[in-house]
């Protein structure tokens, strides 16, 4: 018997997924939020875990994996329609390119990818919490699933992406003036930690729309 030109679709198109954690982060939305994950060291997240996925059981050995990966939904970038097009801003905000080679939120499923640091687990107020670094996710956002980051299998050298080979290296001075330091030295340390080098960090790459940078 042939086989058909097309994969079987499976009996019903559409699927549900249900989050398994919240994102309690130091974004609260989306401006300012580094383009991908790592950008900055000083990004720290809890991601307060959803029963009935809050079973210990369930994380034994993540203790063992340095970053984890997590599938997540861009919450706030949900639309009716999508587009197959988008502006990247590291193309400055005025190249198209197709959103299959971008990795923009603005996507037909709004699904995200990101690898984090993994800080380990706790409990607080009964809650089963896993904190994370050095994240791009925002307040609220849903977290899909949660895997261990490969070293021999998901790190590949000579990787390549024409347009965006490199991290960003154009980085602005930040200068912290007398009055916000004394507001950032009277703020409690184990609340808002590394809060000066995250707001250099995030300033630094210049969070204004690609078509505003270099305006007064």
């Amino acid at each position: 018997m042939p086989r058909p030109p097309y994969p079987r679709k499976p009996a019903g198109e559409a699927l549900t997924l249900t989050p398994i954690a919240y994102t309690r982060s130091c974004f609260k939305d989306k401006f300012g939020v580094p383009r991908q994950p790592g950008l900055t060291r000083h990004a720290h997240a809890q991601l307060v875990i959803e029963p009935p996925f809050d079973r210990e059981e369930a994380f034994r050995g993540l203790e063992s994996a340095s970053h984890l990966w997590l599938t997540f939904q861009f919450h706030e970038a949900v639309r009716a329609e999508w587009s197959p097009v988008v502006r990247p801003p590291r193309l400055g905000g005025n190249r198209k390119i197709g959103v299959f080679a971008s990795r923009s939120p603005f996507r037909p499923n709004s699904l995200g990818l990101s690898v984090v640091v993994n800080e380990g687990l706790h409990r607080e107020a009964g809650r089963l919490v896993l904190r994370i670094r050095d994240h791009d996710l925002i307040e609220g956002t849903p977290i899909l699933d949660i895997k261990p980051y490969l070293p021999f299998a998901d790190a590949i050298p000579g990787a390549s992406l024409g347009w965006a080979d490199t991290a960003p290296t154009d980085r602005l001075p930040v200068v912290f003036s007398e009055e916000a330091e004394h507001q950032l030295a009277d703020l409690p340390s184990d609340r808002y930690p590394d809060l000066r080098a995250l707001i250099e960090d995030v300033v630094s790459y210049d969070p204004r729309p690609s078509f505003r940078r270099g305006r007064e």
